[in-house]
Formats: C-alpha cells, sequence, structure tokens
C-alpha cells in the first residue's frame, strides 16, 4: 500500500506537511471521513478548473477519481451505519487519507513546478500517476463495498472506477514528449556550437510553452537554478543538462524579450528600502558550516578525516600535526596515528554546491576519476554556447541601450560572472570592462551597484585583472565608488575589488598611490559593517606587503584603524598581520608607538586571540622591538603581563608563535635582568649570548601567518 516517504525522489517546491506522512489515528468514523471529505473537497475546489501545463490527461483522470470518492465519502456520512464501519473499511479509509494527500502533492506540483522542469521529468510524472492509479485500484480491490451502505449510484461509480483502475496503463502524452525532445534538440545545438535560429526559439518558449515575458522566463531560470541546488548525483537530468538548460533559457529570456520590462527595479521602492538590497542579501552566499574546516574556518578543498572521526582540511589538519599537537583540535581526544582518509562523499557535495553557486573550487592533486568526471560536466559546452550568446546580447546593451536597460544589463552581468572562469573570460574579452566603468559613476544606485559587483566577480579570474588595471580611468572610478559610493553594498565591493585586484603586486603601488584609497580602506575599517571590515583589512593587508606603501598608509590613517581593529576578533588577525608588515620599517614602527592602544591591543590578542591571532601578535610586538628602537622596547618591557603570556606561548602555542615568544624574550634579555624578570620561560628556550643575540636579523623568519587562501566571494 502506501509509502510514509511520500514522493522521495519527486522534486518538490515545498516540503509536505506532516499530515502527509501519518493516517489519524486517533479520529473517531465519523471525524474520519469529515477529515477525508474535506482533504477531497480541498482538491476538488483547487485544481478541478486549473489549466496544467502538462500532464493534463492525467491529472483530469485523477481528479475524476478524487471526485468519485468524495461521493462515496458523502454518501458514507449520511448512511446509518456511518458510526459502526467494519474494521477493514476503517483501515481502508486511513489508506485513502494517504493517497488523497499523495494526489494533492502530485497536482500542486504540476501546477506550480517549472515549465521546463516538468518537460524534462515528462516520464518521472507520468510514472507517479500511473503508481497512484494503481495504489486506487489495489485500496477498491480491499474495500467492502457491500458492507457499507452506499447508494446504488455510488456503487455502480465505483465499481466502473474499480474496473477502469485495473485496465489503467502508464499514459506519456505525446506532444508533451514531442516538446521534451525538442528542447533536448536545442540543447544539442548549442553544444555543437550552432545557435539556433530566433524564429525556432520563439515558437519553442512562446507558442508552445507560453513563456510570454521576461519575467516568466527568469522565473523559469530561478526553478531549473533551484533544481541544481538540490540535485542529487543518481537522478536524471544530470547537472550538466540542467546548466544548459538555465544557460539557454537566459539566454531566450534577453533574445525573445528584451530589457524594457525590467526597468522597474532602478526605482522601485518598497517600504522605504531599494529592492535591488534584498536581491544581493538572496545572492550573497553563505557556505554551509558542514563545508568549512573547524580549524581555518574556510571552505574545504580537500576533506580529510583523522582517527577520531572528524573531518578537516588536509592542508590545515597536516599543518596542525606539523607543529606537534597530538590531539584532534575539536574534541581534544590524542589522535592514535597520522593516517589522512579522503572524506570524499564530502567532498563531492562540496564540489555539487560550488558548482550550482558558481563558486571557484580548485580541486586537490591527485583526485579520483568520478570527481574528475563530474567537473568536467559542469559546465557543458552547451551551457558555455549559450552563456556567450547571452554576454554578446548583454554587452550589446551596456553599449547602446538606455540607462535603465545598461542597469538591467550590468546586473545580469554580475550574475553570470558568477558561474566559473569560462564566463569571466568571455565577458571582459567582449568588451564590457569600458561599459562598467562608466556605469560606475551612474547617479542610479542600483546601476552603481551592479557594475561594481560585476568588475568584483569579473577581476576573480587572475587574466582580467590586468585589463581592469589597464582600462583608462577604471581604478580611480572603483576607488570613486569606495570613497562616495551612493550605498553601502557598492562601497564594500568596491573595496572587495581592490583586494581581489591587490593580489598582484605589480598593482599595490598604484592602488595605494590613487587619491584617497587608503583613507577609504580605513574608513570602511572603523565605520563599515563587519563585511565592510572584512573586506577592507584583508585589502589593507594586501597593500602593506609591498614596502613602498608603508608611509602612505601611516598618512592615510590606516595603522591607527588597524589598531582600533585589533579589538575586533572578525578582522584581528589580519589587522595584526598588516602591523607585522608595517613595523618591520622604522617609520611604521614609530607610527605604532604612537598609538596608545597598539601594545595594549597586541597583549590582548595573545592573550585571548585565535592561534593565528596570538602568531602574529607575538610576531607584531617582535618586529616592534627590532624596528622601533630603545623607546618601543621599553614600551613593550614594561607591560605587566608580557612574561607569563610568553610563558604559555613558549608552552602551548603552535611552532611559530613558540619561535617568536623565545626570540621575543631573547630581546628582551639585552634590556633587563633575565634572571629576575624571566627565570621561568621554560628549560629548553635558554636565552642566547650577548653574541648569538647580536646575529644579523635579516635572517630571522618573519612571515606572517593569515588564512590568504580565501578567495573572493561572488556576489
Amino acid at each position: 500500500m502506501a509509502s510514509a516517504a511520500i514522493f522521495s525522489s519527486l522534486r518538490r517546491r515545498r516540503s509536505p506537511s506532516l499530515e502527509a506522512f501519518l493516517a489519524p489515528v486517533d479520529l473517531s468514523d465519523v471525524a474520519l471521513l469529515g477529515t477525508l471529505i474535506s482533504v477531497a473537497g480541498d482538491i476538488a475546489s483547487c485544481f478541478s478548473g486549473h489549466r496544467f501545463p502538462f500532464q493534463r490527461r492525467n491529472s483530469r483522470a485523477l481528479i475524476g477519481k478524487v471526485e468519485i470518492f468524495r461521493s462515496m465519502l458523502g454518501c458514507l456520512r449520511d448512511s446509518a451505519t456511518a458510526g459502526a464501519l467494519p474494521p477493514t473499511a476503517v483501515l481502508c479509509l486511513k489508506e485513502l487519507y494517504l493517497l488523497l494527500y499523495r494526489s494533492k502533492i502530485l497536482l500542486d506540483y504540476c501546477a506550480q513546478s517549472s515549465k521546463l522542469w516538468l518537460l524534462l521529468q515528462n516520464h518521472c510524472v507520468s510514472g507517479h500517476f500511473h503508481d497512484l492509479s494503481q495504489e486506487f485500484s489495489t485500496l477498491l480491490d480491499v474495500f467492502p463495498v457491500g458492507e457499507v451502505g452506499l447508494s446504488d449510484d455510488v456503487r455502480e461509480q465505483i465499481e466502473l472506477l474499480q474496473r477502469q483502475s485495473k485496465r489503467a496503463k502508464l499514459f506519456i502524452d505525446n506532444k508533451d514528449d514531442v516538446l521534451r525532445i525538442r528542447l533536448f534538440w536545442f540543447l544539442d545545438e548549442f553544444e555543437s556550437g550552432r545557435v539556433p535560429d530566433s524564429k525556432d526559439l520563439r515558437c519553442f518558449f512562446v507558442d508552445k510553452l507560453r513563456i510570454l515575458d521576461g519575467k516568466s522566463c527568469r522565473v523559469e531560470v530561478e526553478a531549473l537554478e533551484e533544481q541544481i541546488v538540490n540535485h542529487e548525483g543518481d537522478v536524471e537530468p544530470t547537472v550538466a543538462v540542467l546548466n544548459g538548460m538555465v544557460a539557454i533559457t537566459r539566454y531566450c529570456r534577453f533574445l525573445l524579450f528584451g530589457f524594457e520590462e525590467e526597468l522597474e527595479i532602478e526605482i522601485q521602492k518598497k517600504g522605504g528600502k531599494r529592492l535591488i538590497t534584498l536581491e544581493i542579501a538572496e545572492t550573497f552566499l553563505t557556505v554551509p558550516k558542514e563545508f568549512c574546516c573547524p580549524i581555518s574556518l574556510d571552505l574545504m578543498c580537500d576533506p580529510v578525516i583523522i582517527s577520531t572521526g572528524q573531518t578537516y582540511d588536509r592542508r590545515s589538519i597536516w599543518r596542525w600535526m606539523e607543529e606537534g599537537h597530538c590531539t584532534c583540535p575539536k574534541t581534544g581526544l590524542l589522535v592514535s596515528h597520522n593516517r589522512l582518509v579522503p572524506n570524499r562523499a564530502l567532498r563531492n557535495l562540496i564540489m555539487q554546491w560550488c558548482s550550482a553557486h558558481g563558486v571557484p573550487y580548485d580541486p586537490p592533486e591527485g583526485v579520483d576519476a568520478s570527481v574528475e568526471m563530474f567537473l568536467s560536466a559542469c559546465p557543458s559546452k552547451a551551457s558555455l554556447e549559450a552563456n556567450q550568446g547571452t554576454a554578446t546580447l548583454l554587452i550589446q546593451q551596456l553599449a547602446d541601450g538606455s540607462h535603465a536597460a545598461k542597469t538591467v544589463a550590468a546586473r545580469e552581468i554580475r550574475l553570470l560572472a558568477k558561474t566559473g572562469k569560462e564566463n569571466r573570460a568571455f565577458i571582459a574579452q567582449a568588451g564590457a570592462i569600458p561599459h562598467l566603468r562608466n556605469l560606475l559613476s551612474s547617479p542610479s544606485a542600483v546601476a552603481q551597484e551592479n557594475s561594481v559587483t560585476a568588475l568584483l566577480n569579473l577581476s576573480i579570474f587572475e587574466r582580467n585583472k590586468s585589463m581592469i588595471m589597464e582600462e583608462e580611468g577604471c581604478l580611480g572610478s572603483i576607488v570613486e565608488v569606495l570613497r562616495f559610493g551612493h550605498t553601502t553594498e557598492a562601497r564594500e565591493n568596491a573595496a572587495a575589488t581592490l583586494f581581489s585586484l591587490s593580489a598582484v603586486h605589480d598593482y599595490k603601488k598604484r592602488i595605494a598611490d590613487n587619491v584617497g584609497a587608503v583613507e577609504a580602506l580605513a574608513w570602511l575599517l572603523q565605520k563599515g559593517t563587519q563585511r565592510g571590515k572584512k573586506d577592507a583589512v584583508t585589502a589593507l593587508f594586501n597593500l602593506s606587503t609591498h614596502t613602498e606603501n608603508c608611509l602612505r598608509m601611516i598618512e592615510a590613517g590606516a595603522v591607527k584603524a588597524m589598531v582600533v581593529a585589533l579589538g575586533n576578533e572578525v578582522v584581528a588577525e589580519e589587522a595584526a598581520g598588516a602591523l607585522v608588515l608595517i613595523v618591520r620599517q622604522p617609520v611604521g614602527a614609530m607610527a605604532v608607538v604612537r598609538e596608545e592602544a597598539a601594545i595594549t591591543g597586541l597583549i590582548g590578542m595573545m592573550r585571548c586571540g585565535t592561534p593565528r591571532g596570538k602568531e602574529n601578535a607575538v610576531a607584531a610586538l617582535l618586529e616592534l622591538c627590532r624596528s622601533g628602537g630603545a623607546a618601543a622596547t621599553q614600551r613593550v618591557v614594561r607591560v605587566p603581563a608580557l612574561a607569563g603570556l610568553l610563558q604559555t606561548l613558549l608552552f602551548t602555542g603552535t611552532k611559530r608563535a613558540r619561535r617568536k615568544a623565545a626570540s621575543l624574550a631573547r630581546v628582551f634579555q639585552r634590556r633587563e635582568n633575565a634572571s629576575l624578570h624571566y627565570a621561568g620561560l621554560g628549560v629548553g628556550y635558554a636565552f642566547a649570548s650577548d653574541s648569538a643575540s647580536t646575529r644579523n636579523t635579516a635572517t630571522f623568519v618573519s612571515d606572517v601567518s593569515l588564512p590568504m587562501s580565501i578567495s573572493v566571494s561572488v556576489l
């Protein structure tokens, strides 16, 4: 009979209610009949007059069955035996409850699902209708029709339905299947590098599918993208096919319907808030915590399982073990061996999530064949060809369209640039960057926000960085958005763009020398949102790695901003890392010493920071003493809590933190009486003699520990 897992393989827009899985067990016979009549009535009222785009015959047949059962239930309620139904009848009615709910779910699915998705699932959905028909037939075979006091008319209807159900066969609508085959023909055409004629596309999408405007087309795209997110690896169609369908539908949206009906997004307001804010909030990605390494908190590229059963990113846990730790970072349990077992199931899930959201994913070397097959299948050649056609249409609008049409095109380019390096490369090569640069100075907040975010997404591809930097006035326009952008999102995305561009060493000096760039980043670090502060501090860190930027950052107030940021746990690590680089130069060390809260903030990080934060804090104090002279060293020496913190780091810190703490202690030995102040710093870290301490500090390894492997988020 009915399974409790209703349509487990059927893609639903919403999960069914709990009642779909549980038959009512505490109802009297009369109440059970009333519940069933209510459910059957809901189905009849909701779907009897509905025009289904596909599965019309199957839907009508199912609704007809429900109508007959509704008549039977009404007759039972009005009969004299309603309060004393046979036990077999009660069991059958409870089973009928499940079947009616399954019918409601299936009809609702066919009424509300994407038209393209229903076409792709034509055979599967037809199979679900046939399964329901067979289960109704089984129910009727068991139901004691002669024992429940039905009227002659109703009994004849039930018996006729019973005979029809026994003869029923799987029905697949030939017209629907012809359309499904035609859809795959379009996919094959794009796969072969041939763009179908616009008349054929219009005939299919407009005349056959009745997708009559750009809004409906956008709904289809969003529905297919939802299926990609929820896709299971062994379910047809594959992700590659779905990606191709999304790309083709997006292309047809602009080819067939243009841009004009999308123009209202430019100035629409609702409740005093711009609609674009909600859109960006929905597209901003939050990585599922299950996909993040417990050590680095970054998206795992190569998840592995250690002996305690916990999963970490290979690079992070290997570094943890190399530093001498023999316990599990998450549980504290002793690690019995150092063997790392690849977590292939989790890695495949991460790759599917990255592919669905357009997040760059760099697989580890030596991945297995199944992983390589998945990566090669997404994106498909068809999706690339269709996306290139879409990009061409969008760039034409950027060049020649109205201002509002340009706004729409910038938004779509931003979204298209999320879907992979191939799209980013083609969009830039097709000439989008000059037009996006022009929109950066637009008086429209929506246009500015979309254009700067599009440039951010394009800049993730390495070769596009040079195209953006070489475009005349583009860097200056990005800085202007950072300084005077119409919205918070625009300013934050401008900062993220500078961070992306500053990954190239040759561009760091150019960015810092641009008027107002460092000042605006410093302001964002102090006054921005948490996300804005993160974008600003990572950009400032990148700029600080260029030695010639030190004075510029001091003059712009970046040092003060980073000192203040030491008290913010979200950005403290990066801020301390940037200070390490700045204080290496005497002028930078003096600037840090002048900030009253600098040493206190670094000491606070040594006490309460993350392991990486403690490393950077002690490294910053060490470099401050080396480059800041006697005055700086004296200020550090006077901190009462430093001795205990150094002792703690020497015994419990990471390998790098212990090395830095020991070096800082040797520096202090030259200033203070080691026997009084640091006698307890630990055996095995005996302070070097004067001759040893006078070694050239240029040979000292003073690398900065930062999670700079993070990729720029696509928006």
